[in-house]
């Protein structure tokens, strides 16, 4: 293992043991459940929106390391974004862990989500880490229906 996957794996389990913003929000404004059936993942995504701005953003659930991580780290990164900046991360981050956004620099711009960038080499993998961004794009557009990633 390389020291900056190695940096990557303690970034991972770090914000497993400890997610960030995991909690229930009552007054938010908007929520979204995600279900990915085939790891057991299962989580929900609250916002509370001043205007266009995300100004808080929670999530709570169960699953493995890499979807309450990639939950954790989502809400740290997009809190106090605009809805077109999020779409602009949801993009890259997608492109990124899918492996679509292949080469040097692919992950510029990601900051701490950039510990994702090798989970495209494990296909199974990529639907635990994208479920969190699925329920955020849901509940951005007050989305009734729960996302899988069936």
């Amino acid at each position: 293992m390389t020291e900056l996957s190695a940096l990557y794996q303690d970034v991972i389990l770090e914000h497993n043991r400890s997610p960030r913003n995991f909690r229930r929000m009552d007054d938010a404004d908007r929520h979204a459940e995600g279900r990915n059936p085939l790891c057991g993942d299962q989580l929900t995504v609250w916002l509370k929106l001043d205007g266009d701005v995300i100004a808080d953003v929670s999530f709570e659930g169960s699953g493995c390391a890499i979807s309450k991580a990639s939950a954790s780290l989502m809400t740290a990164a997009v809190k106090g974004k605009t809805r077109a900046d999020v779409a602009r991360l949801f993009e890259r981050f997608h492109g990124v862990v899918t492996g679509r956004a292949a080469g040097e620099g692919q992950s510029d711009g990601l900051g701490k989500l950039a510990v994702f960038s090798g989970i495209s080499a494990f296909p199974v993998r990529v639907k635990c880490a994208t479920l969190s961004w699925h329920a955020l794009k849901a509940a951005l557009e007050s989305g009734a229906e729960p996302v899988s990633t069936e």
